[in-house]
């Protein structure tokens, strides 16, 4: 179906390539997930899939690309474009009509198909998304925007579906039933599935074969059991293993085996009868911490929402109230629409609450501007490519501390681009950055600020574990001169690792305040809020741990081998 044959790319003006000599081929009918660290190149040879490289964007191409056929090069893109969909990791800019329906219907619509709205309902039947065909697409949730813009791209019945990073903004529960979309047309309708991913679990259970890139070229193509019980390379190539696939593999260190099960009942079998689960702690307290420090944000029966295009209002934040102190992590979680960002932007000052009161650092926020909350509070928007107003990193590290006149800043910002391994993108617009470059830059900014509070939605969607890394360390180490942070992430495994608090929110409202082994530990909770707890508390469970490891570690400190003494396994930390 696919043949790339030495495929070289550069963008005009650069003299790195970004593609150099790729070559692989995909059948009909494969699901195939494409991985390599951020920058690796992935996005951009999907993108010579549906000849937008080098059509569109014009640059030095060398080599071929046939596609069922057809020179992807020499093929005009609208042809290519009923034979290959491409959702896009910048998915909201392909998202160009007011309503659910008229978005769906777009593409069959201008191709002259006179089936055209049996088309756009049968995608947003085949996704779920048929209730909301009504709606405007402003109203929705970030996670229910993707839907649709996968939906615009069904519709026109394509034979490869490319998604670059498909679960970025959907909460676990619904990224689970997208791969179970994708599934289902690539199993039922023979569709060629092709994704740009970072989760590996996912990759596990649903994909056939797997492609490594780096640096512009492919290093190979293997059938997924295959390439994910490389598990010493992987992480050598910033690539995050399934986390059953991390543990067995440190388990099984002195057998050095060449495949290592990459799925949670593929573990449990390696397992049962052969590790003996040692007891961990008895209890875990289901509340936070008694011992509360200084109060930094103060929130009293908050609400807030909005006028639908038929003058309903909307409710977001339903009377919200909570307390946020000094030194706390905390987590906010919950579905697809379930008011984080929204939260995030009202103690941020970008939106102002309705009704109630809002008190950060003591002082009301209805009294405060906008410029004034930006001295004490940094929010990092979900879509990082929103932090970018100069045509280079460096000039929009600046920006903040030009605009207040802050004086000797030139050190100050060196020791950012540093931290944030931002050396070689300094002078690069922020705009023109992969995503998981865009996200590193735009935590840079935002640090620069140095708030005493900081504020981030989603912070590691589409990182690679590098990347990841960067930031679960940046994340630990703001004690210095952030006093609280908050996150809102649909990341369990990031819950899990760093959080101290974890709030969980639906329709507006908390439907707990609690730690994260509590959280992992109730059913019912993660089921109400559309959450699957991390791969390794599954695991946990299903061999009888309880109560169960939220974290690879501690769950590698509770295993020891049936006849093997000297108590548990030892974790070794350069492969966690």
């Amino acid at each position: 179906m696919i043949s790339i044959n030495s495929v070289s790319f550069r963008y005009p003006g650069s003299e790195n390539w970004v593609l150099k000599e790729a070559s692989v081929d995909i059948e009909q009918g494969e699901f195939t997930a494409i991985i390599g660290g951020n920058g690796a190149g992935k996005s951009t040879l999907c993108k010579t899939l549906n000849g937008l490289i080098p059509s569109y964007y014009v640059g030095d191409f060398e080599g071929t690309v046939m596609v069922d056929g057809l020179n992807a090069a020499t093929t005009s893109v609208a042809v290519l474009s009923e034979k290959v969909a491409y959702v896009y990791q910048d998915f909201e800019n392909q998202l160009v009509r007011p309503t659910v329906l008229d978005e769906a219907i777009f593409s069959p619509l201008n191709f002259g198909y006179p089936d055209y709205m049996e088309r756009g309902r049968e995608a947003l039947r085949i996704l779920g998304l048929s209730h909301l065909e009504k709606e405007h697409i402003w109203q929705l949730s970030g996670g229910q925007k993707h839907l649709v813009a996968l939906a615009g791209a069904l519709s026109l019945q394509p034979e490869i579906l490319i998604i670059d990073e498909p679960v970025a903004q959907l909460d676990p529960a619904h990224a689970t039933e997208l791969y179970d979309k994708l599934k289902m047309l690539n199993e039922e309708y023979n569709k060629t599935i092709i994704v740009i991913e970072h989760h590996t679990e996912f990759i596990a259970n649903y994909c056939s074969s797997v492609i490594m890139m780096e640096q512009g070229s492919v290093l190979w193509k293997k059938p997924v059991k295959y390439g994910l019980s490389l598990v010493e390379e992987l992480m050598d190539k910033n690539i995050h293993p399934p986390q059953v696939t991390q543990a067995m593999f440190q388990l099984k260190r002195e057998q050095k085996p060449k495949l290592f099960p990459i799925t949670v009942q593929e573990a449990k079998a390696e397992i049962q009868g052969k590790y003996e689960i040692l007891p961990g702690p008895h209890l875990f307290s289901s509340q936070v911490s008694q011992v509360k420090g200084v109060e930094t944000i103060s929130m009293d029966g908050v609400d807030y929402g909005y006028k639908t295009i038929t003058r309903k209002r909307k409710p977001i934040i339903n009377e919200l109230s909570l307390t946020c102190y000094e030194g706390e992590k905390i987590a906010l979680v919950g579905s697809n629409g379930a008011g984080k960002s929204t939260l995030l932007k009202m103690i941020s000052g970008l939106v102002k609450p309705q009704g109630g009161s809002m008190l950060v650092n003591g002082q009301s926020t209805s009294k405060l501007s906008m410029e004034q909350l930006a001295e004490k509070v940094a929010y990092i928007y979900q879509n990082p490519e929103e932090m970018f107003i100069e045509d280079s990193i460096y000039k929009d590290i600046d920006y903040f501390l030009k605009a207040r006149k802050i004086a000797d800043r030139r050190e100050f910002i060196e020791e950012i681009i540093q931290r944030f391994h931002l050396e070689e993108l300094r002078e690069r617009d922020g705009r023109l950055l992969s995503g998981g470059q865009q996200r590193r830059a735009s935590l840079a900014i935002g640090i620069a600020m140095k708030p005493s509070i900081v504020l981030l939605d989603e912070p590691t969607a589409s990182l690679d574990i590098a990347t990841r890394k960067d930031m679960m360390k940046m994340l630990n180490n703001l004690n210095g001169f952030v006093k609280t942070a908050i996150v809102a992430t649909h990341d369990m495994e990031l819950v899990a690792e760093w959080a101290s608090r974890v709030i969980v929110l639906k329709g507006g409202i908390i439907l707990d305040d609690t730690t994260p082994h509590t959280l992992f530990s109730n059913p019912a909770l993660l089921r109400e809020a559309s959450l699957v707890a991390p791969q390794i508390v599954t695991l946990s469970k299903e061999v009888n741990m309880y109560p169960a490891a939220i974290t690879t570690e501690e769950f590698l400190s509770r295993v020891k081998q049936v006849g093997v003494g000297g108590g548990s396994v030892e974790c070794v930390s350069k492969a966690l």
